[in-house]
């Protein structure tokens, strides 16, 4: 796939909006607005500098994620999916490495992910899609999925380094456009 062009930058949620705290509706409705949105979503993405983002956090309650993502090759996938179910295998191999996320900007953490992992789900127009990840495309897969079900990557941290994580981010202006510039 080619670099996705088009779509309007949105600010990304912080850590603490309602929205980012619980499970995304399903996608039902296959129009124009879920193809403006895919590609809003992936302009806020590359506005914020990101490699993946769930459209919860700009704001929407749909099971949506955008990634722009390098595999354990260097290959990069560059790929939205609607309606994702994260398939993980039987016997994982955990691989810890820095982790951070647009909605706690300025932040990062270690944290382990299966080396591995899949997506099934649809694209814009229905269609069944699967891809498989590596590497940094394999923890961008968990991290979206776990957006999508209301978890941000500090949710599965102890809790004395989420609050001491939490409480830096408030200090950091945020990333991508501001509300102000998005509206």
């Amino acid at each position: 796939m080619e670099r996705h062009a088009g779509g309007t930058a949105r600010p990304i949620t912080r850590y603490g909006t309602p929205v980012l705290h619980r499970r995304c509706a399903p996608v039902t409705v296959f129009d124009d607005a879920l193809a403006a949105l895919v590609a809003d979503m992936f302009a806020s993405m590359y506005a914020a500098h990101g490699v993946g983002l769930a459209a919860n956090q700009v704001g929407v309650d749909a099971r949506i994620f955008v990634v722009d993502c390098p595999d354990a090759t260097g290959a990069h996938t560059i790929a939205h999916v609607v309606n994702p179910v994260l398939h993980l295998p039987e016997h994982r191999e955990l691989v810890t490495d820095t982790e951070g996320c647009l909605s706690v900007p300025g932040q990062q953490a270690d944290l382990a992910r299966s080396a591995t992992a899949a997506v099934t789900g649809v694209d814009l127009h229905g269609e069944p899609i699967r891809l498989d990840g590596t590497g940094t495309l394999a923890r961008c897969f968990q991290h979206e999925v776990d957006h999508l079900d209301g978890l941000a990557y500090v949710d599965r941290l102890p809790v004395k380094q989420r609050k001491q994580i939490l409480a830096a981010s408030t200090e950091h202006p945020g990333v991508g456009v501001s509300a102000r510039e998005g509206n």
